[in-house]
């Protein structure tokens, strides 16, 4: 069986986040948002999104990527809440059987505004 391997991310809170007031936060997570933004108009990233309601609340994003590992690692150091301590980019290789997987271009938030809007 041939398999085609691709770069993810696990977006992860560290156990002891720097505290922001609200603001910040919002602040912090439109730019994270507008990073994760431009990294699909450069087509490094393939697909993203946050978990929800899981056992572990500490995992909040999983990415995948079109490119390598190292350039994954280099692309999430300059991710806004990855710089500020809010999360922390665990980069790893992931294997599926060949073909199994198909990414289509679809539009991802820039803001938080834009995802309470839904448009």
């Amino acid at each position: 069986m041939r398999f085609d391997q691709h770069t993810v991310v696990l977006l992860a809170r560290p156990a002891d986040p720097p505290e922001l007031p609200r603001d910040a936060a919002d602040r912090l997570q439109d730019a994270h948002l507008a990073h994760q933004a431009g990294l699909v108009e450069q087509g490094a990233i393939l697909a993203a999104g946050p978990f929800l309601g899981g056992e572990d609340e500490r995992i909040r994003g999983f990415v995948v990527l079109s490119v390598d590992p190292q350039m994954a690692r280099e692309l999430y150091a300059n991710d806004p809440a990855v710089r500020s301590g809010q999360l922390v980019a665990r980069v790893m290789s992931w294997m599926v059987p060949e073909g199994v997987l198909r990414f289509e271009s679809v539009p991802v938030p820039t803001s938080m505004l834009e995802m309470a809007s839904g448009d």
